[in-house]
């Protein structure tokens, strides 16, 4: 089989690639996507996603190794693996990030084209949201970016006025001119229905003839002629099948699988590949290094007020708005887990926020197990704030132990390998604090559940910190691009270094980790990287 361009993964940056490039009628294009459709209720739901946390069917379900910063705790690391990829299981929040992150991308690559001007031109094709004209905003994209405003719980309200009694100031756009401040996260919902890269991007160009999609196929290996990549080798229907590549290869299967696919087809470290009777092709040791992943974790409240467990935890009103959210979709269903949320400093001296934090009005502390059951949530009234370092130091590395293209690498998350991101987070739970004691949140906070008001001491503090930590999802930067060949995988094109004729684009391909929720970024990376590739 063979095709002018080939796209492994039918995630956030495949399925904008398949629609770009495939809108040239003369191109043909085919899509390999390791997962199969995205046609589960629990997809199109927008709070259904909990469902999918460990949901092997559409959830590759990684785990990292034991990290010594996080007291050698491992990690569980959902990434999509359906149509759609993350975009399909995510908790919908849609961050375009700031302009100073592509200011620093523009820096890192030597290339204007990644700078914040040219960042605001993708994310105006993007987005359909009027709220207001600026430099980051105008209606008529096609990606449906919408604010929950008007349909938030009343808590939100008591969120926003204890953000203005900290200094935190409202902030009506997030994806505006500017990031910093409190306000209401835009989710990707049409209708009441979860909008993925798949359902915007990718269905729509299905239509076409000259796109083919590859359900269930999984990539193995790369295959070249001398020092050009010609196509790939997959698993499909328990065959191996090669597909020829008349023009490109484009890698856009995400942070973990990306480097894998580099490293199993001799492209990486070339002692470490060479222990694993691996043949190098280019000696890069930046291949699966430098990750970076907004880490973070949550503080518990009981409220004196109800919150959405009320609207789902008793069994008659789960079956109410069930119901409810089936007729109309409307009502608790219909919402991300995430209503209101901010942007904010730790402490003044910092010049640009350095914080995220998530108002969540479900809690899930009776939780068991590996369950995660948004729809069945704990049974008294309560409410979390989550905090996210957003422009994180420490570094880890994704790296495969086998040749064997079916088994999963290592991941090394470093969560706290930097002391200045354990030393943010201390200063932010007491922001949390803080926060909650303000007029405006204490008249409905009964008390502090996790971790307690016990938990006050710097030694304690930091304790539970490192035991609770966890992972917001967001792993990126591993195939880096950059304008120092001995310090980056890619070139500003995306242009694997020492090869022809293959590209890395997806959150791999990031110089630096962007302020914020990655799926809209992502996006906008292979909105200019079609550009890109359809002028080269």
């Amino acid at each position: 089989m063979e095709a002018d361009y080939i796209i492994v993964g039918a995630g956030s940056a495949g399925c904008v690639l398949a629609e770009k490039l495939s809108a040239h009628p003369n191109n043909r294009v085919i899509v390999v996507e390791a997962g199969g459709a995205d046609s589960s209720f629990w997809i199109s739901t927008p709070i259904g996603y909990g469902r999918l946390f460990y949901d092997k069917a559409v959830n590759w379900c990684y785990t990292t190794e034991p990290d010594p910063s996080l007291d050698g705790r491992t990690s569980h690391w959902p990434r999509g693996r359906v149509l759609g990829g993350s975009s399909s299981i995510n908790a919908l929040v849609c961050i375009r990030g700031r302009a100073e992150d592509y200011e620093d991308w523009a820096a890192a690559t030597g290339d204007t084209r990644w700078g914040p001007d040219a960042m605001a031109a993708c994310f105006r094709t993007l987005d359909d949201n009027d709220q207001g004209a600026n430099e980051w905003r105008n209606s008529g994209g096609v990606f449906p970016i919408h604010s929950i405003k008007g349909a938030s719980h009343p808590i939100t309200q008591n969120f926003l006025d204890a953000c203005a009694e900290t200094g935190v100031p409202r902030n009506p756009d997030f994806n505006g001119e500017r990031q910093e401040g409190a306000g209401l996260y835009q989710i990707n919902t049409r209708g009441g229905k979860r909008v993925s890269a798949a359902d915007a991007f990718l269905r729509p160009a299905m239509r076409r003839p000259n796109l083919t999609v590859l359900k269930r196929t999984q990539a193995l290996r790369l295959t070249f002629s001398e020092n050009r990549c010609t196509g790939i080798v997959v698993q499909r229907n328990g065959e191996q099948v090669n597909l020829v590549a008349r023009k490109e290869i484009l890698l856009a299967a995400g942070a973990i699988e990306s480097p894998k696919l580099l490293q199993l087809s001799g492209i990486g470290d070339a002692g470490h590949l060479s222990k694993l009777g691996i043949n190098v092709r280019v000696d890069n040791p930046n291949v699966g290094a430098n990750l970076q992943d907004h880490v973070g974790l949550n503080y518990y409240f009981r409220s004196k007020v109800p919150t959405l467990n009320q609207e789902l935890s008793p069994i008659i009103r789960r079956f109410w708005n069930g119901a409810r959210y089936l007729l109309t979709r409307s009502g608790p269903l219909s919402l991300s887990v995430n209503q209101g949320g901010a942007f904010f400093k730790t402490s003044p001296d910092r010049p640009l926020p350095n914080m995220q934090l998530y108002l969540q009005l479900i809690t899930t502390l009776n939780g068991r197990g590996q369950a995660r059951p948004l729809l069945a949530p704990d049974p008294f009234p309560a409410f979390a704030l989550g905090l996210s370092n957003i422009r994180p130091k420490s570094r880890g590395s994704i790296q495969i132990n086998s040749a064997d293209p079916l088994a999963p690498p290592m991941i090394n998350a470093r969560a706290y390998s930097a002391s200045e991101d354990l030393d943010e987070m201390l200063e932010a739970v007491q922001f949390i604090r803080k926060l909650v004691s303000t007029k405006a949140f204490s008249g409905i906070t009964e008390s502090e559940i996790v971790p307690g008001p016990d938990v006050q001491s710097r030694s304690d503090l930091l304790q539970d910190i490192r035991q609770r930590t966890g992972t917001v999802y967001h792993p990126s930067c591993t195939c880096a691009m950059g304008l120092d060949p001995k310090a980056s995988v890619l070139d500003s094109e995306l242009r694997v270094r020492g090869l022809d004729g293959l590209r890395v684009v997806d959150a791999s391909s990031f110089p630096n980790i962007v302020s914020g929720n990655l799926n809209v970024p992502v996006m906008m990376l292979a909105v200019q990287a079609s550009e890109i590739i359809s002028k080269g």
